[in-house]
């Protein structure tokens, strides 16, 4: 009788404050599955948007952090409800595809090129391409994440407006994974490499004084780093949960997410800006 005293009141405060209780054992509450990107969640970002939907949404928000372009092939084959990424253009062919609905930017940062502080290629400058020319001229190692990430696929269009077609050597490595790890492997192989700024914040303030790598381009107008979120389109993927999707794109424009995301710090030093990027 206690017990359902105890539920009665519960869902009658939920009631009374505009909330639904994730009630234990509530089978009927379906997860929501995100496919985003290494480094929103190397930089620490998904961690409290996950609390924020279990305890004000009752929604269990799991999420897969991989590159751009296998979170959108997990969306498409329809094991994931809602998707973070940050890639315009294979995001843009994703919605013309039927894959996505309702993508809309909510956040941006940069991407830099970082090296060896002694830089050999004599990269540092304000011009990527002409960084990467150098690089590449003078077969300096670089560090491709080749894994078809965002960042992979930002570094492979400027190679291809460059035409410089490089293929794995000792001047150039693909690591294959996420940004933490790729940036790593450029500092103990003295490589240059691509890195989302915000992966490079953490990193540099892990590493500290020892760190061997620096910033030798910024500010391109070509670095600019757009994220997007997007629901899976339902009409494909029939099991996915459009109600909870929803709920998912709607909280981005909400004050609490713009707080959350221009408040998202390491050492004091904002990693992303909310809304969209300048044009």
């Amino acid at each position: 009788m206690k017990t359902i005293e105890s539920l009665l009141i519960l869902l009658a405060l939920g009631m009374l404050f505009g909330v639904t209780p994730c009630l234990a054992g509530d089978s009927t509450l379906k997860p929501l599955m995100l496919a985003t990107t290494t480094s929103t969640a190397e930089t620490g970002l998904l961690d409290k948007i996950v609390d924020v939907f279990a305890k004000e949404k009752g929604i269990e928000l799991k999420y897969v952090a991989v590159g751009t372009g296998k979170a959108l092939e997990i969306a498409k084959n329809c094991d994931a409800d809602v998707v973070l990424v940050h890639a315009p253009d294979a995001e843009k062919a994703f919605v013309a595809a039927g894959n996505g609905l309702d993508r809309k930017e909510v956040m941006y940062n940069d991407f830099v090129l970082v090296g060896p502080k002694a830089d050999p290629a004599k990269a540092t400058g304000k011009d990527i391409r002409a960084a990467l020319t150098r690089i590449h001229g003078d077969k300096a190692l670089f560090i491709s994440r080749g894994d078809n990430s965002g960042t992979h696929m930002l570094e492979k269009k400027l190679l291809k407006e460059l035409k410089i077609e490089p293929a794995v050597s000792e001047s150039y490595l693909e690591s294959g994974q996420g940004m933490s790890a790729t940036v790593l492997m450029a500092a103990e192989k003295g490589g240059y490499t691509l890195c989302d700024r915000a992966s490079w914040k953490f990193f540099s303030a892990n590493q500290g004084d020892k760190n061997p790598l620096a910033i030798l381009v910024e500010g391109d107008p070509a670095l600019l780093n757009r994220y997007s979120v997007m629901r899976v389109n339902p009409e494909k993927c029939t099991k996915t949960d459009p109600a909870l999707a929803q709920v998912f794109l709607d909280w981005w424009f909400t004050p609490q997410a713009k707080e959350m995301i221009n408040g998202h710090t390491k050492n004091g030093s904002t990693l992303y800006v909310y809304g969209p990027a300048p044009q």
